[in-house]
């Protein structure tokens, strides 16, 4: 499934990623403003490499009036159990609606694939664009020190 939005003059379209895409997609999540100061060190190793875009059903927002196709954000949907592993918007182009594009990409492919719901354990500042772009909350994940240590909100999407 091919999406794509025009902002601002601009296009934004959402492509499949490939393995080239890996280290872009690390330093959007380890630059992630949303995961500074306590929240640091969850990202600091993390990597998004080749194996695991192969792995995943992993999605790229780019800038369609970039000649290098910008990434402007990604998804990551696993299929068994239906989970949206990772979801990320750049920082300097979060609030232009490429998230929810992302969002409503995913639920696509989910639906797609003949899910009937995708579970989110979100970041807790995610929490309220979860809600906004329909997530239902389930309950709480629990902290996983020394990776994760503070509780996490469950939401969950069902896919009509």
């Amino acid at each position: 499934m091919k999406s794509s939005i025009t902002l601002g003059g601009g296009g934004i379209a959402v492509r499949r990623a490939v393995a080239r895409d890996a280290k872009r997609l690390t330093r959007l999540v380890r630059g992630s403003r949303a995961y500074e100061g306590p929240y640091a060190a969850m990202v600091a190793g993390y990597r998004v490499g080749p194996d695991y875009i192969e792995a995943h059903e992993v999605f790229v927002a780019v800038d369609t009036d970039d000649p290098a196709g910008r990434v402007l954000g990604f998804y990551s949907l696993v299929l068994v159990p239906p989970e949206l592993d990772l979801l990320f918007v750049a920082d300097g182009t979060q609030g232009r609606g490429i998230g929810r594009l992302l969002v409503e990409h995913m639920k696509a492919e989910a639906r797609a694939a003949g899910l009937d719901r995708v579970r989110v354990v979100s970041h807790p500042p995610a929490e309220g664009f979860y809600r906004k772009v329909g997530a239902l909350l389930t309950g709480t994940a629990s902290a996983n020190p020394p990776a994760v240590a503070w509780d996490r909100p469950e939401l969950e999407f069902l896919i009509v």
